[in-house]
């Protein structure tokens, strides 16, 4: 236990969180490269049409939707949980995580969204229903868009991380509605097919389960990524970041 919270409080060090990150980024990558490429090609040619509901090739774009739709909601929940340890713990860096998840997280709900859409049309006739699922996940959208611009609206970025937390936090009560919305009201959507035991046949369970974990692995790559650019700018005047800064020069240089 002693060992995990040091770990915590080491991640909590600029320096050390861009070095870890840096270590971890081509693994994250690699496995996310090779689960694409598998749950991509099973996705898109090797799982059959769906048949029972009549959907045919249309079924496809579930192995895209439910994964953007989950990650819009887990990013926004990660950056809750950040957000909550900035505050009561001071975390200059758990701010900075807050920061970097959400443009891949406004990215996934545009995704979900856009996906939804294309979805819907074949399947229930419209592109777009006001129903309580599809306008709280537009609501998700307009709470990542205005987080960004809340932060940015900031000259002082202690400031902006304070106010741009406190909406985060606030904002997840959208959360629940959004995944107890099928069971709240009467949506067009349907109920949780793909966690219900027994609902989706075994050929449509492995492409999109491979879908869903290499899009996670996606996502964690593009906000490490943009966490290490946030540690970069937020500690541009660092010493240890002029010492990587020119190494990494003098690195490319050698090249």
């Amino acid at each position: 236990m002693a060992k995990a919270w040091r770990w915590f409080h080491q991640l909590g060090s600029p320096k050390y969180l861009f070095q870890k990150t840096g270590q971890w980024l081509p693994w994250i990558w690699g496995a996310t490269l090779i689960l694409l490429a598998v749950g991509l090609y099973y996705s898109l040619w090797a799982s059959p049409l769906e048949a029972r509901q009549g959907q045919g090739h249309t079924v496809r774009i579930m192995y895209i939707h439910v994964p953007a739709a989950a990650l819009s909601m887990v990013g926004y929940i990660a950056m809750a949980i950040a957000a909550i340890v900035g505050l009561v713990w001071k975390m200059k860096m758990a701010f900075a995580v807050v920061r970097s998840i959400a443009p891949a997280g406004a990215a996934m709900t545009f995704l979900a969204l856009f996906t939804g859409s294309v979805w819907g049309k074949p399947t229930w006739g419209t592109w777009w229903e006001w129903d309580a699922r599809m306008t709280s996940e537009l609501l998700l959208l307009f709470l990542y868009l205005g987080f960004i611009a809340l932060h940015a609206s900031f000259s002082d970025r202690s400031k902006a991380d304070k106010a741009s937390a406190i909406l985060a936090i606030v904002g997840v009560i959208n959360i629940p509605i959004i995944y107890f919305s099928v069971k709240w009201w009467n949506t067009l959507h349907q109920g949780y097919s793909v966690t219900q035991k027994g609902a989706l046949a075994p050929e449509f369970q492995v492409p999109l389960f491979t879908m869903l974990a290499g899009m996670y692995l996606l996502f964690a790559a593009l906000v490490i990524m943009r966490l290490r650019a946030e540690i970069i700018l937020r500690n541009q005047k660092s010493r240890w970041v002029m010492e990587w800064a020119t190494a990494d020069a003098k690195k490319v240089t050698h090249d």
